[in-house]
């Protein structure tokens, strides 16, 4: 997509701080760091999320963030590692083009966390999620 940020990043089009790149993909430093070594791993082919993406590539693409995951904890010697995968707005999507951060976790830093308020499910909840899955399953 000519418009698209992310696509001219993980093309070369917008110089970057390249730390791996093949014919797939591009890890680079995040702009807008949330902590030092912060990197997104990027697809060179543009899919605005996970639903459309082959399975094959997102399969690489987690391959990848696992690999630079290690690579970063021993080069910066955090001390954890936050893998994050956004898809759509309501989930805090704001790029919409596939991306992985991955974010190196220090002690001395407040730690990232997804919240929520813990619920509960009903039977009848659980009954109902179940059988709207196996729905679905069953036509895939």
């Amino acid at each position: 997509m000519s418009d698209c940020i992310f696509c001219k990043l993980a093309g070369g089009e917008i110089p970057t701080a390249t730390l791996f790149e093949n014919d797939e993909f591009r890890v680079i430093l995040d702009a807008g760091p949330a902590s030092k070594g912060h990197a997104l791993v990027l697809p060179k082919a543009h899919f605005a999320n996970i639903y459309e993406m082959p399975e094959d590539l997102t399969g690489r693409a987690f391959i990848l963030a696992k690999k630079m995951a290690g690579v970063l904890t021993e080069a910066m010697g955090c001390d954890g590692f936050n893998i994050v995968q956004n898809n759509g707005s309501a989930a805090g999507q704001s790029v919409f083009h596939f991306h992985i951060h991955l974010i190196p976790r220090y002690k001395e830093e407040p730690p990232i966390v997804a919240n929520w308020n813990p619920g509960s499910v009903t039977d009848e909840l659980r009954e109902e999620i179940l059988s709207k899955v196996s729905a679905v399953m069953s036509q895939n």
